[in-house]
C-alpha cells in the first residue's frame, strides 16, 4: 500500500522516536532483555538436561515407567534446582520489562498524547478507530494483571490516554529483545500467515481481514504486504492500545481500522470477511468464551471464507515435557485460561463451530522471514519439514473454511 502524504507542515510525531532511555536506563533494560533470554535459552537447556539425565530415570524407577503426561513431568521437576532457578530467573523477567519503561513514558507523556491527537485531527492514511465509553470490560480482564503488567492492558490515567499501550510496546521491545526471531520482526506471525495462504491458496484474495485481540494492530498490517487491496481490521478490548496503534499506522502510511469489541459479540455483520486471524489470542480468553469467538468467526465470514488462527501448540501436538514447560504461564503468569485452553484439540473447535471439519488444519508453520522464502516455499510443497515450536522458530496454526 502506498503511503499517505501527509498535510504539508503538520505532521505525526513519531513513536518510537519519542522513547530515548538515557545511559542507565537503556542499560537496566539490555539487562532485563539478557536476563530473559538466560532463562528462556540457557537455563531451559539446563532444565531439560536435567529432567532428561535425572528426573525422569528417578521418576522411572519409583513409578516402573517414565512420565506419560505433563502432570507426571510437572510432579518430577517439582524440587529440582534448574526448574526452580529456571522458574524465579523467568518470573523475574517476566515482571521486570514495565517498570523498566516507565520512567521514559511518563517523561514523554504529553509528547505520546499530542502524537495521537495529531493523528486523531490529520487521519492522512484515513483509518479509523471507533472506542466505546460504555465498554464493559470482560471480568476476566479485570480480575487479575494479566503477564504481570501493572494495570494490566487496559487501565487509562486520563482522557484519550494511550500510556499503558506505550508500556506495553516498549516494554514488548524489552521483552522480546533476547529473541532475535521476535525482536526484530514484531509483526513476524501475521507476516507468516499472511506467506502461507499466499502459498497454500495462491486463488484466494480476501477483501476485508479481521485480526482479534490485535493490540496496536501489529500482526494485522503485514496482511497489506501480501495483499495490498484488502481493508483490514482489528478489534481489542484495550483502549490504550488502540489509541497507540491508530497513531503508529497513520504516521507510517498504513490505513487500518480499529475498534474496541469483544471477540466473541462483534457489531459486524453476518458475512462480512473474508479471513480472520489472531495471535497469542485464545489461551488468554476462557475456554467458554473460545467456543463463542469461533461461532461468531463463522458468522462473520462470507462462504468460501478462512480462520487462521495462531496459538500454542496443545498437549496432544508436542511430547509431555514440553506441554510441561509451555504450561509454566499458566501457572506463573496470570494466565489461568491457559493451561485449560491448551488441553483442547484446536481442529475440533474449528468443527464444533460449523467450519466444515475436512477444510479444518492444525500444523506447525515456519517463521517466514527467518527461514527465507525459498525454503519457505520447499516447506508449502512438502520438501522441507518445519522447524520444531519455540522462540519463534516456527508458529502453530490452526483453522479451517466456510463451506456453507
Amino acid at each position: 500500500m502506498p503511503e499517505a502524504p501527509l498535510t504539508q507542515g503538520d505532521t505525526i510525531q513519531d513513536i518510537e522516536a519519542l522513547f530515548d532511555p538515557p545511559h542507565n536506563r537503556a542499560a537496566r533494560q539490555r539487562f532485563v532483555s539478557a536476563l530473559r533470554k538466560h532463562a528462556l535459552v540457557d537455563k531451559a537447556a539446563e532444565m531439560k538436561d536435567a529432567f532428561e539425565s535425572a528426573e525422569a530415570p528417578a521418576f522411572k524407577a519409583r513409578k516402573g515407567h517414565a512420565p506419560k503426561d505433563l502432570n507426571q513431568v510437572k510432579s518430577a521437576m517439582a524440587r529440582n534446582l534448574h526448574y526452580r532457578m529456571y522458574s524465579v530467573m523467568r518470573l523475574h523477567g517476566q515482571e521486570m520489562p514495565w517498570p523498566a519503561v516507565m520512567d521514559d513514558v511518563e517523561e514523554n507523556y504529553d509528547a505520546f498524547q499530542d502524537a495521537f491527537a495529531t493523528a486523531r485531527r490529520l487521519n492522512p492514511a484515513g483509518g479509523t478507530l471507533e472506542l466505546d465509553p460504555e465498554f464493559d470490560m470482560p471480568k476476566y480482564m479485570v480480575e487479575q494483571e494479566m503477564h504481570h503488567v501493572p494495570g494490566s492492558f487496559m487501565a487509562e490515567h486520563g482522557p484519550d490516554d494511550l500510556s499503558q499501550g506505550v508500556v506495553g510496546f516498549f516494554g514488548g521491545k524489552i521483552f522480546n529483545g533476547g529473541m532475535p526471531l521476535r525482536r526484530d520482526n514484531p509483526g513476524a506471525v501475521g507476516e507468516t500467515v499472511a506467506h502461507f495462504l499466499a502459498l497454500k491458496h495462491p486463488n484466494f484474495r480476501p477483501k476485508r481481514i479481521l485480526d482479534l485481540g490485535t493490540g496496536i494492530g501489529r500482526n494485522v498490517v503485514p496482511y497489506l504486504d501480501v495483499y495490498p487491496d484488502a481493508e483490514v481490521y482489528g478489534v481489542d478490548v484495550s483502549a490504550p492500545g488502540l489509541r497507540l496503534g491508530h497513531t503508529l499506522w497513520e504516521a507510517r502510511g498504513k490505513r487500518v481500522h480499529l475498534s474496541q469489541q469483544n471477540g466473541g459479540m462483534t457489531n459486524f455483520p453476518d458475512d462480512y470477511f473474508d479471513l480472520i486471524v489472531s495471535s497469542f489470542f485464545f489461551h488468554e480468553i476462557p475456554v467458554s468464551l473460545t467456543k463463542k469467538v469461533l461461532r461468531d468467526n463463522f458468522r462473520l465470514l462470507r462462504k468460501g471464507g478462512m480462520v487462521a488462527h495462531m496459538e500454542l501448540p496443545p498437549n496432544n501436538a508436542v511430547d509431555p515435557y514440553y506441554a510441561f514447560v509451555l504450561d509454566w504461564d499458566g501457572y506463573n503468569n496470570n494466565e489461568r485460561d491457559y493451561c485449560e485452553y491448551r488441553a483442547l484439540v484446536p481442529k475440533n473447535l474449528c468443527a464444533e463451530a460449523g467450519f466444515d471439519r475436512d477444510t479444518c488444519f492444525a500444523m506447525l508453520v515456519p517463521n517466514w522471514r527467518s527461514f527465507g522464502n525459498d525454503k519457505f516455499a520447499r516447506w508449502a510443497s512438502g520438501e522441507l519439514p518445519s522447524p520444531p515450536h519455540g522462540n519463534g522458530a516456527s508458529w502453530f496454526i490452526f483453522g479451517g473454511t466456510k463451506m456453507r
